[in-house]
């Protein structure tokens, strides 16, 4: 596999640097907020122009405000990000003057001796072209892009020239695709320190302030020769309880970053847990349909026995009964002890939930059925399922075909999915069963 070139987007806060990510990505990956500061952690994806691929990198501002505790943080991500990438798209905001901290931030990027585009952003209209000479002057840059990112203005003049900044024939190792994995849970249960463990380095900012994690960050991972994608999300909290409007849109976008990933890894706390929160973020995850996993973080500080893993699984499953599917591994991200069974366990219920099981064979697991386990209505009555056949995967879908209208009563649907999983492996996976009548 070719190394992809690298290309990050860095800046002052709110010059809309998570605008142009979007735009050149063209799909809204990350949170854009008008309140300064939204990105904190690197956001990255795959980008392609025509047939060259690189990587696409959304960094927080380069600012230094002694009232926010993060900013140091921040600065040194993204400085760590500049000199990391291959080449680097600097933002400015064309609706204020050029600051002298940008000034000089600017020429420190030119010190890495790399392609640097200088981008005026927020220039809506010819007429705000005219003011751009304070920049060749103060900045002495021969080309500069001046764009609109929200309003697509000039985007293929800079597609272009990065384009030809590229190298040639670049593109993404074939044959594979990211397995992705969203690592979700409720605040200050690790979540951030579980991606830098299997990353094998502090990529991301971990702290044990509340909502540290603002946007979803992904993560490319190589290991035995396969990628995973890891998708650190926000913590999931009541948004009642949130006054930081950015707090609030990073949750949403975590709830919608569950629906978009191959697989579910849930984070709780050994310590305390399972919470009404825990229970909460669990139902989210069972009703997107992916397949799940659970992980207990923090390990490492419980003490133990011989009956305590049983003990913590039996809590887990009773507290937790409707993602009773779900296999439970128990890690610390602080000391590295079975982080790395994730990405094992992510692979064996992802491919639980691709299975396809073909119509005679469930039809002789009906057959067993009715016979030692007759089907019961909701009205508590006998009922006949004729027949079954399955209609989809991700999540594995049954349609019953039945002689009357009436649903399962719901034990024993449960225990017909049980059954069912039991009968075919689909452990990690959801099932879902349509009844139809005929």
């Amino acid at each position: 596999m070719k190394k992809l070139t690298k290309a990050a987007i860095v800046g002052f806060p709110n010059v809309g640097k998570s605008t142009l990510f979007n735009r050149l990505l063209k799909e809204k990956k990350s949170l854009v907020h008008s309140l300064p500061g939204m990105t904190r952690d690197q956001v990255s994806a795959v980008c392609s122009l025509m047939e060259k691929t690189f990587v696409l990198i959304d960094t927080g501002g380069f600012f230094d405000d002694r009232k926010d505790f993060f900013s140091t943080l921040v600065r040194a991500k993204a400085k760590e990000a500049a000199e990391k990438a291959d080449i680097l798209l600097f933002v400015l905001d064309g609706k204020r003057d050029l600051l002298p901290a940008e000034e000089e931030l600017y020429f420190s990027l030119k010190k890495l001796n790399k392609p640097i585009f200088l981008i005026i952003n927020k220039i809506d209209s010819f007429s705000g072209e005219a003011g751009l000479g304070d920049y060749y002057n103060r900045l002495g840059e021969e080309r500069i892009f001046a764009v609109s990112a929200e309003h697509k203005r000039n985007l293929e003049e800079l597609e272009s020239g990065l384009f030809d900044a590229l190298p040639s024939h670049v593109s993404e190792k074939e044959g594979v695709k990211p397995l992705k994995i969203a690592i979700v849970g409720r605040i200050n249960v690790g979540k951030s320190s579980i991606v830098n463990r299997l990353c094998g380095e502090e990529r991301l900012i971990v702290s044990e302030i509340p909502g540290t994690t603002r946007d979803s960050t992904d993560t490319l991972i190589f290991r035995n020769k396969k990628a995973y994608c890891l998708v650190d999300t926000a913590g999931i909290r009541r948004l009642s309880r949130i006054r930081d409007k950015r707090e609030k849109a990073s949750i949403i976008k975590a709830k919608k970053d569950i629906t978009r990933a191959d697989v579910i890894c849930l984070i709780m706390d050994a310590q305390e847990f399972p919470t009404r929160q825990d229970s909460t973020i669990a139902h989210l995850s069972h009703e997107s349909g992916k397949p799940l996993l659970v992980a207990l973080n923090k390990w490492d500080l419980i003490q133990k026995n011989s009956a305590t893993t049983e003990n913590f699984k039996e809590k887990v499953y009773e507290k937790l009964d409707f993602v009773n599917y779900a296999p439970l591994v128990f890690i610390s991200a602080l000391s590295g002890q079975r982080v790395i069974k994730i990405l094992g366990l992510a692979e064996q219920v992802y491919a639980n939930g691709q299975k396809r099981v073909d119509t005679p064979r469930l039809n002789n697991y009906l057959s067993w059925i009715n016979e030692n386990y007759p089907p019961l209505s909701k009205s508590k009555r006998r009922m006949k399922i004729k027949y079954m056949t399955q209609k989809r995967i991700l999540p594995p879908t049954f349609i019953l075909f039945t002689h009357s209208r009436s649903s399962l009563a719901p034990a024993y649907e449960k225990l017909f999915i049980r059954l069912l999983r039991e009968k075919f492996d689909f452990w990690g996976t959801p099932i879902r069963l349509i009844l139809r009548a005929s």
